[in-house]
């Protein structure tokens, strides 16, 4: 894997309830395999799951409080599923793949987050990469990876998907680059504007827009988690549309 960049490419829910668009991300993948890393959310599936089972989901800030019924519902739907069915997709593309989670191969360990000031339940913040197993299974195939990790007593955590993305990205550093693919042009002052897409943006400027109340919801964990990649080595991090993955488009974070 040294003689090529590594991409971690992190898709969203968006992506992944829109057949088209997911397409699209695994056309890309199949024309540049080498040293991809894809992770995934979990898009409507499991709430959808959920409001079957007459459980009630709830969010905060973008993030699913997770009980244990929730848990069990997102790891069927995130490391079942939607991993194994982005898995086949891949292959259906003649492109080698391997369905993971973070508990397989101890490849994320995670720590349960305080409950203080707000109780998400059975929710991760990750600690620790397994660099070695993660540079092996890389070698072989394209690792699909789900946002379930584990904390090594024998718990499964959900865990934000855009975090994972970037620990995943810092264990692949500086040779990589990360790329948060989702459904518009790139970060935008105005969601119903493609044309106010901010080129650049710094944690500075992005801690303005959050206090102006024009980045909210599911866009604060994915900055969240660009801006820590790019403070702890990362050199390239971009998030951007579904279709522009191969290119240098989208809102570079610096």
């Amino acid at each position: 894997m040294n003689h090529v960049m590594n991409r971690v490419i992190k898709i969203g829910g968006g992506i992944l309830d829109k057949p088209e668009q997911l397409n699209a991300v695994l056309d890309a993948i199949a024309r540049r395999p080498d040293g991809v890393v894809l992770v995934h959310g979990g898009g409507r599936l499991a709430t959808d799951l959920a409001e079957r089972l007459h459980l009630p989901q709830h969010m905060h800030e973008g993030r699913r409080i997770t009980d244990y019924d929730t848990l069990q519902v997102v790891t069927m739907t995130y490391a079942g599923w939607i991993n194994k069915s982005i898995v086949a997709g891949l292959y259906a593309r003649g492109v080698a793949a391997l369905g993971l989670c973070g508990a397989d191969g101890d490849l994320i360990r995670s720590v349960k987050r305080s409950p203080d000031p707000v109780d998400f339940g059975f929710v991760g913040d990750p600690v620790a990469v397994n660099h070695d197993a993660l540079r092996s299974y890389a070698g072989d195939a394209v690792p699909v990876i789900a946002p379930i990790t584990h904390d090594g007593a024998g718990t499964l955590l959900n865990t934000n998907a855009d975090t994972v993305a970037a620990v995943i990205a810092r264990a692949l550093a500086p040779n990589v680059e990360l790329v948060f693919a989702f459904d518009h042009v790139g970060v935008l002052r105005n969601l119903q504007d493609p044309t106010s897409m901010i080129p650049e943006l710094s944690r500075a400027s992005a801690t303005t827009m959050v206090n102006r109340g024009e980045i909210h919801s599911g866009m604060l964990p994915k900055l969240s988690a660009a801006f820590s990649a790019v403070e702890q080595g990362v050199p390239r991090v971009r998030i951007v549309k579904y279709d522009e993955i191969d290119g240098e488009g989208g809102t570079w974070i610096r």
